[in-house]
């Protein structure tokens, strides 16, 4: 009696940016503090220098490539939390936790988006690095204005004070987790910091 043939399921293939982006967060994960030459980066992906570059023009796209997915993933979700969270209130808290947790999962890509793996590196990629976290001010700036409209919330601190507070405080946890060495978790005690902050920033 034959054997019914059996169709093995089919491996995805990864296309090969993707494997040196990852590669390039791995390196940055493992090498705290470290720069990465497009050499060690070539033997981590298991590629030539030479494929590197047939890839991407210069290591500046690489590291353009980390931010362009960290914008993608952090305000693709940002855009869900608008919609699904109607509470102010909730919605700064969410997506404080976004970042937070977005950074915990990827310590190389924090290294980027802190600056830190960007030392002599092009201009632009310090631009673009600002630009994020400008952009996620804004956000934030633009839920306080809703909470005073919208929910009439008068005694909700100004726009411009409260995001540049919540800010400080994300950049502050992100930067602990930079000095030790990725041993502190920018989430660890986050929710006990939180219920601290959140009645100054929306008082009863």
């Amino acid at each position: 009696m034959n054997t019914p043939a059996v169709n093995k399921p089919k491996k995805v293939k990864v296309p090969r940016k993707q494997l040196i982006l990852e590669a390039l967060a791995r390196e940055l994960e493992q090498s705290p503090g470290a720069r990465i030459t497009t050499a060690a980066l070539a033997r981590a992906a298991g590629v030539s220098e030479a494929a590197l570059y047939r890839h991407f023009a210069s290591k500046a796209k690489m590291f353009e490539g980390l931010i362009g997915f960290a914008e993608e993933a952090v305000f693709a979700r940002i855009n869900q939390i608008m919609e699904e969270e109607k509470e102010s209130r909730v919605r700064c808290g969410s997506v404080l936790y976004l970042l937070l947790a977005f950074c915990d999962r990827n310590p190389g890509i924090t290294r980027v988006l802190m600056g830190d793996a960007l030392m002599g590196e092009n201009e632009r990629l310090h631009a673009r690095v600002e630009q994020f976290f400008s952009r996620l001010e804004t956000q934030l700036k633009q839920i306080l204005r809703e909470a005073r409209l919208r929910e009439r919330q008068a005694s909700v601190v100004s726009p411009e004070l409260g995001a540049g507070l919540m800010m400080a405080l994300l950049e502050g946890r992100l930067h602990q987790f930079l000095r030790t060495r990725f041993r502190t978790s920018p989430l660890e005690q986050w929710e006990a910091q939180w219920r601290l902050i959140e009645p100054r920033l929306f008082p009863a």
